[in-house]
């Protein structure tokens, strides 16, 4: 007998109706995706996921009555942010947006932009729910640019450096390729092992480090030029 398995519920928080409803009948097309609310402005998005609890927030980084950035700082101080609670995908019209440094590091999991293609929307939302994250291709671009442009130019931060001292070599890479946007297949295929075993990496070097989720990982490795 089939085992049914639950569907993902998504949240789309954008301030313009007509992208809300273009990802609705993008994502209902899909039977594990289930659209359970829709918001217009930061407030409203936060209340849903108070009440509604879904497993991926589609979040637009600008709206009115609390920006996307907001939203994020919101949801973690109510606990709900990544772990067993709602990972973010952030929305953005433009690869340069200039708070996506921010909404990483403020524990977003990944960043689509609007004329993203459907599929890269459908792999975009199971990725966040399965806690890989996603990054558009010219997004990840500009975050892998700022991560070896600020290698060059900072010095490893006391705070972050004493958070990466017990991780392994093999950890290390991992938060490494995990900072460059990859999923855990790509990282197995970069490192030739199983993709169980890039998994089990993560989850140990998340443990270690205290990050919350592969969002705050990035975040670390970028901040951290390499360790």
């Amino acid at each position: 007998m089939a085992v049914a398995h639950a569907r993902i519920s998504v949240v789309i928080a954008d301030d313009e109706p007509v992208v809300r409803e273009g990802l609705r009948l993008i994502l209902e097309t899909q039977r594990d995706l289930a659209v359970v609310g829709g918001a217009g402005d930061g407030h409203e998005a936060v209340q849903l996921c108070v009440e509604l609890r879904p497993d991926v927030l589609l979040l637009d980084v600008r709206m009115p009555s609390g920006d996307g950035i907001w939203v994020l700082g919101e949801l973690a101080d109510k606990r709900l942010l990544g772990g067993d609670g709602t990972r973010v995908l952030m929305l953005t019209t433009f690869s340069a947006d200039e708070y996506i440094d921010e909404a990483l590091g403020a524990g977003a999991s990944g960043f689509l932009l609007k004329s993203s293609s459907y599929e890269e929307v459908l792999s975009g939302v199971r990725a966040t729910a399965r806690g890989d994250g996603s990054l558009s291709p010219s997004v990840a671009r500009r975050v892998i640019d700022g991560y070896v442009a600020s290698r060059a130019s900072r010095p490893v931060d006391a705070s972050d450096a004493a958070r990466l001292v017990g991780l392994t070599g093999r950890e290390r890479s991992v938060l490494e390729l995990v900072g460059e946007g990859l999923n855990n297949l790509e990282i197995a295929e970069r490192l030739a092992v199983s993709e169980h075993t890039v998994k089990s990496h993560v989850s140990r070097l998340l443990a270690k480090t205290g990050c919350r989720d592969r969002g705050q990982a990035a975040a670390l490795a970028r901040r951290s030029q390499g360790f």
